[in-house]
């Protein structure tokens, strides 16, 4: 089982994916990749072809996956989690958690909610 690498899209804080590579996640954000800018749906695009699934605060990325379940598409994963629920230090907690206990593959079509 392949570990999880997380995206995160600019409506997160860098320093989550700056504090998930220091303990050792493989992570990077819209920044690192010079994606700010694109629409949420051009975002999961780019996730998935990077194969890692998307951390976001954006509840759009929870209807796009509900429209691309009813056409058939598929995406690498999503993470929500609302943006005034955690601390960034327990988002980034959390998300190592979650990519200890959970595959790559289990996250595919799959929205994990933090």
């Amino acid at each position: 089982m392949g570990k999880i690498r997380i995206y995160t899209d600019e409506s997160v804080n860098v320093t989550i994916a700056e504090g998930l590579k220091r303990r050792g996640v493989d992570a990077f954000s819209a920044r690192d990749t010079g994606k700010l800018g694109l629409t949420d749906e051009e975002q999961l695009v780019y996730a998935g072809n990077e194969k890692a699934a998307v951390f976001t605060h954006d509840t759009d990325f929870l209807q796009i996956a509900a429209r691309w379940l009813d056409e058939g598409r598929t995406h690498q994963g999503i993470i929500y989690c609302h943006q005034k629920r955690y601390s960034i230090g327990e988002c980034v907690r959390k998300l190592r958690m979650l990519t200890s206990v959970l595959s790559s593959e289990g996250m595919v079509d799959h929205i994990e909610f933090l």
